[in-house]
């Protein structure tokens, strides 16, 4: 039995996002719990993706000589990609903070364990 595109990878952005979360929770080490908590932005933004897929569906541009009905019965959602760049932009942004104050973290405290900094 073959599984098809779209279900696949709703099933990897849930494992994406359930890897993530069980990482969070259960890892010491900080600069491994960003790491989880890009793996958890990564499988949202593949559930979006995947949400705004249509399987068969044009890209959505409108070229000269396409009937108007034809283009919209099918033309992929264009809002999920458009969300997805957005989170693209801000996790790293927002990646690129939390790896500094991580930094920061170490040469107070000396160390990137989430326990012994919360201990201080």
């Amino acid at each position: 039995m073959m599984i098809s595109l779209q279900l696949a990878s709703l099933l990897t952005a849930g494992s994406l996002m359930v890897i993530g979360a069980v990482a969070v929770i259960f890892i010491d080490n900080l600069i491994k719990k960003v790491i989880a908590l890009s793996f958890i932005a990564d499988g949202v933004n593949l559930f979006l993706v995947t949400l705004g897929y249509r399987p068969g569906g044009i890209v959505y541009i409108y070229l000269p000589g396409m009937s108007g009905t034809w283009f919209a019965q099918n033309a992929s959602y264009p809002l999920p990609f458009a969300l997805v760049l957005t989170s693209i932009v801000i996790g790293a942004s927002t990646l690129a903070v939390m790896l500094g104050i991580i930094i920061i973290l170490y040469h107070k405290h000396g160390t990137i364990s989430a326990s012994k900094v919360l201990e201080e």
